[in-house]
């Protein structure tokens, strides 16, 4: 089994490493890719020395898996030879979540719809993952009309360069600005560009990609993105709007029982989630369940992931661990 990382030196792509090695992935080699200025860096993993190759070098090494994180024009160039030469992809980006011809893939949710024949596997987008882990059982039992979702995105969602201007401008130091305005601070209501209807793209992700993977078109879905001066996680506040009643108390249960949610929800001990303690973590947490008591059948929730852990990486490497398990490589 081999396994190829494509961006290994990026945030993601080292986040894919660690989650490699804490989840004991089945692998006989190891390769890690970069652009051609990363060429011939050596990386250490599990007290093993990697020297990074270029992306054509791994396509002829034919990789079993190649596991994406290192943008989209890239997977629009590369994923397409990896997969002619046998490689499943499983793609960080957002270059193909939205083709009618790829899975779009949240192990929890919708893993039993792939098959050998999908070599390019689209990973959503991290605002969209934790938001439809915890709609996806509340979906089946109540049926979702309408979601209202507003996000409080970590600049770890931009990428290192924005981490960076974020502690120059707590440091007091002029250096270079990822965001149009200081992030310290501050809440910025734009996350990515800006499309012709007046919502970002970010914003339309989470409308198009929850319908996707929940299967469902007549979900109706309106998102407010913002990025604010967090490191550990993205937080939602999420307004969900259900065709049946629920009861209060079962929806906790469900989604207690749902696999990769951790329910924090304790008003008399102040518990609740907090990307401060969602950091390196791999689930997705959610708190503040209460019913909309402005009209019927709707329930407000908070949730809160580390968009680097299952947001991005852990998730690659659950649908890359499902692909193995069911010999689906």
């Amino acid at each position: 089994m081999k396994i190829a990382v494509v961006g290994a030196t990026g945030m993601v792509g080292e986040i894919m490493l660690k989650v490699l090695e804490e989840r004991n992935f089945p692998f006989t080699e190891l390769i890690l890719v970069a652009s051609e200025k990363s060429v011939g860096k050596v990386i250490e993993f599990k007290g093993k020395k990697y020297s990074v190759v270029g992306l054509q070098t791994a396509v002829d090494m034919k990789p079993e898996i190649a596991v994406f994180s290192a943008g989209g024009q890239t997977s629009l160039d590369w994923a397409p030879k990896f997969a002619a030469a046998g490689t499943t992809v499983i793609d960080n980006s957002s270059a193909w979540r939205m083709d009618p011809t790829k899975k779009l893939i949240v192990p929890e949710i919708n893993a039993n719809e792939l098959t050998k024949e999908d070599k390019i596997i689209a990973n959503p987008n991290c605002s969209t993952i934790q938001m439809v882990l915890a709609l996806a059982p509340l979906h089946k039992k109540y049926n979702i009309k309408r979601v209202v979702v507003s996000t409080y995105q970590s600049i770890t969602g931009t990428g290192v360069k924005a981490v960076q201007q974020f502690e120059n401008e707590g440091a007091g130091i002029e250096g270079d600005m990822v965001y149009k305005y200081k992030i310290n601070r501050n809440c910025i209501p734009q996350c990515d560009s800006f499309e012709a209807n007046g919502y970002t793209k970010e914003e339309m992700k989470l409308s198009n990609e929850t319908k996707k993977i929940l299967g469902d078109n007549s979900i109706a879905v309106t998102a407010t993105a913002v990025r604010v001066p967090v490191v550990g996680g993205h937080s939602e506040a999420v307004n969900v709007e259900f065709t049946n009643d629920f009861d209060v108390a079962e929806v906790r249960t469900i989604l207690s029982q749902t696999d990769g949610v951790v329910v924090q929800d304790n008003l008399d001990t102040f518990t609740y989630p907090m990307p401060r303690y969602a950091e390196g973590k791999n689930d997705v947490f959610v708190g503040r369940i209460r019913r909309d008591e402005s009209q019927p059948n709707t329930l407000n929730m908070w949730i809160v992931a580390d968009n680097l852990r299952k947001g991005a990486a852990t998730n690659t490497i659950q649908i890359a661990e499902y692909l193995v398990a069911h010999n689906l490589v």
